[in-house]
């Protein structure tokens, strides 16, 4: 065999033994594992359980928040030092072994945020660091820490030792974009980022996931969005599409991504030892249809087709509806109350020869139909009913200037 042909033999194998290794990184990414990698982490083949080592993780990215809220320091630095925690870990074991002595979370936490304050430059002084550190894990924060003392220098020593070993083990990779800033983006994007319910709920969730392996099953901008997806279905928020697409994909984000995430971070609340006795969360399918997300606007409704009209359909004509009637005044029910009280008012004019009231024009008699009487309205009283506006079928329009005769006759 040639020299070119063993030397790619050699490096082959060499690359199948890094795959085979506990740890390494599977092909999608650099630190991007699955589920299967992240069970093999160092910790967990040197007999760790799985949940321990979550746990410890936990608390080192605890460690980083309490030691950076003492020392002011902004959230995106945070998130970097708690990500170069879970990447160290998955090179080195927190185990003890023979002849080689495992690494301490709170050691590791406090090297991570002294390296990722110098990353994002929001430096502190180390002595700041070292001081929020003694009194963050002694659970003291009034602690006089002496610069003299053995604790002091036991944390200053610890901090620079592991800052060399730190670097070697995220292979001084140290560009990292936080997804606060990139969530902030697609909720610009998507014109939501004036809803501050939807805001502080995809923040906390993105505060939660850094207490988790999150970070090492999906990039930053997965998680972002799975924030913003967690955040819509917590408050019923809906998203409409843009030109026929979703709003995941107009982000460029696979939707099975952001469901696998937002259901990992489910199970990290469901298996919590604070957590309610009933389930509350629910997992949804990853490969559930798209078009149903709870998070996708409906389409817009469709008009409904014109009803088809009652009348032939060679002819296009709308027919006019039918002139509304006017009610005969003889139709109209009596009034014997009004009628018995007119008979015995003593104002009432007396009745003429014919046994009937003569009306004046413009003073029309009861707007029931009926005479003072109780009797049929006769043409006189029609008449008088037209000139104050109630008219009747076929009745002549009376005007100013015109009388009535005593047969009821309209004379100019």
């Amino acid at each position: 065999m040639s020299r070119p042909a063993a030397a790619a033999a050699a490096a082959s194998d060499a690359a199948a033994a890094a795959a085979a290794a506990p740890g390494a990184p599977s092909d999608d990414g650099q630190w991007i594992f699955t589920l299967a990698e992240l069970s093999q982490t160092p910790s967990a083949v040197d007999g760790m359980p799985v949940e321990r080592e979550r746990e410890n993780r936990g608390k080192g990215v605890h460690f980083i928040s309490q030691v950076g809220i003492m020392l002011k320091l902004p959230q995106l630095t945070l998130s970097t030092a708690a990500v170069f925690l879970q990447r160290f870990f998955m090179r080195h074991s927190m185990v003890d072994k023979a002849g080689r002595a495992g690494f301490h979370y709170y050691a590791i936490g406090a090297t991570a945020l002294f390296l990722a304050t110098k990353v994002e430059e929001h430096s502190r002084k180390l002595k700041e660091l070292i001081i929020a550190c003694c009194r963050v894990a002694q659970k003291n924060a009034n602690l006089v820490v002496d610069e003299q003392s053995k604790e002091y220098w036991r944390w200053r020593d610890t901090i620079l030792h592991h800052e060399d070993l730190l670097l070697e083990a995220i292979c001084f990779d140290l560009t990292y974009d936080p997804p606060y800033t990139i969530f902030f983006d697609f909720l610009t994007r998507l014109g939501a980022q004036h809803d501050r319910r939807l805001r502080d709920t995809a923040w906390t969730f993105l505060n939660d996931s850094s207490l988790t392996m999150l970070c090492l099953l999906a990039p930053s901008r997965t998680l972002a969005a799975a924030a913003v997806y967690c955040a819509a279905r917590h408050h019923g928020v809906v998203f409409a599409d843009r030109d026929g697409r979703a709003w995941w994909d107009q982000l460029a984000i696979a939707l099975p991504d952001i469901r696998r995430a937002c259901n990992y971070m489910a199970s990290v609340y469901e298996h919590h030892p604070l957590r309610a006795s009933e389930p509350m969360y629910t997992s949804t399918p990853e490969d559930g249809d798209p078009s149903v997300a709870k998070t996708r606007a409906p389409p817009p409704l469709r008009p409904s087709p014109t009803p088809s009209l009652p009348f032939d359909h060679d002819d296009d004509r709308v027919p006019a509806p039918a002139p509304a009637r006017a009610r005969s005044p003889s139709k109209r029910p009596r009034d014997r109350h009004a009628a018995e009280t007119s008979a015995r008012s003593p104002t009432a004019d007396p009745p003429d020869d014919g046994g009937r009231k003569r009306p004046k024009v413009g003073h029309p008699p009861s707007s029931h139909g009926s005479s003072a009487l109780g009797q049929q309205p006769t043409a006189t009283a029609t008449a008088a009913l037209a000139s104050s506006g109630a008219r009747t079928n076929g009745a002549p329009d009376l005007a100013d200037g015109h009388e009535l005769s005593e047969e009821g006759e309209v004379e100019a």
